[in-house]
């Protein structure tokens, strides 16, 4: 597989089921070395992994430092069997994932900003009761419309005829029961809050200011941002500003795909526990042709 136009790409929450990430544990030892260092920074890790309930792995402050870990260790048992990125992107949590696989965070300090910002997504959520739909069947004017007449915020623009809607409740439930009346589908996502909506401008200011005591490095291969579908810049602080911006703005995720297209990039993998991205890609790809 030639590494320049092989792209890995990183799931966020949502992808997590119990027994993740166990089989890589047993059966490769870089895999292994990444989730020991994990477990040594915080206990309770490759136990909630391996053997956590789906109650338990939904909740946002475990969520994403399990993925994190998770998709990192299939990332090194990967670099393990050869098999290497010419540029990465990661889903919401996942950019996290890649941006440490990219060399601009140490895997101690991603996790360690990982359980952070899961920190503070989870008291925002705490204070706000809020929730996801992605939505079907609908175009993406109509499902603008929507939002707008609800008072919800289309957040994820996942593939052609896929957009994730992100509010608070009541109005999350008025805006699926819209959808249906409309002809679309709308399917609630396992998460616990307003994920990158307005809603969360509260904790991505507190995540900024955490970010500023944050060593990182200029990307030593490609990171495509949600931010803006184009790579990082190589200035820290424009790094820690998209990162920061990206909890309370849309994920781009179609825009990203087509952009990694249009620079050449024409194989995707995805590290586990993730199965959707490479999916949506498929659908991207689908709809250029």
């Amino acid at each position: 597989m030639e590494r320049a136009k092989t792209a890995i790409v990183f799931p966020g929450q949502g992808a997590q089921f119990a027994g993740m990430g166990k089989e890589l544990y047993e059966i490769s030892p870089a895999a292994k070395k990444v989730f020991d260092a994990a477990e040594d920074l915080r206990k309770g890790t490759l136990n909630q992994c391996f053997n956590g309930t789906k109650e338990e792995l939904s909740l946002t402050l475990n969520t994403q430092p399990c993925i994190f870990t998770v998709s990192l260790a299939h990332a090194a048992s990967l670099k393990e069997r050869g098999i290497t990125a010419g540029a990465v992107a990661g889903f919401s949590a996942g950019e996290l994932s890649a941006l440490a696989y990219a060399g601009v965070f140490s895997c101690e300090d991603g996790l360690k900003a990982v359980c952070k910002r899961a920190e503070l997504m989870h008291e925002r959520a705490q204070k706000q009761k809020g929730s996801m739909s992605a939505v079907m069947r609908l175009d993406e004017g109509a499902v603008l419309k929507l939002c707008a007449e609800c008072g919800v915020f289309a957040v994820n623009f996942n593939s052609p005829g896929q957009i994730a809607v992100s509010g608070a409740e009541p109005a999350m439930a008025a805006f699926n029961v819209r959808v249906a009346e409309s002809g679309g589908r709308a399917v609630p996502l396992a998460v616990s809050g307003a994920f990158h909506s307005p809603l969360m401008a509260e904790a991505a200011l507190e995540f900024s200011k955490y970010l500023k005591g944050v060593k990182v490095s200029p990307p030593e291969i490609p990171v495509y941002a949600n931010l803006t579908a184009k790579p990082y810049e190589a200035d820290a602080d424009a790094i820690k500003q998209t990162l920061a911006a990206q909890m309370q703005d849309p994920v781009l995720w179609r825009q990203t795909v087509e952009q990694m297209l249009a620079d050449g990039f024409t194989e995707f993998i995805e590290t586990e526990p993730g199965k959707v991205l490479t999916g949506l890609v498929g659908k991207i790809k689908e709809a250029r042709k």
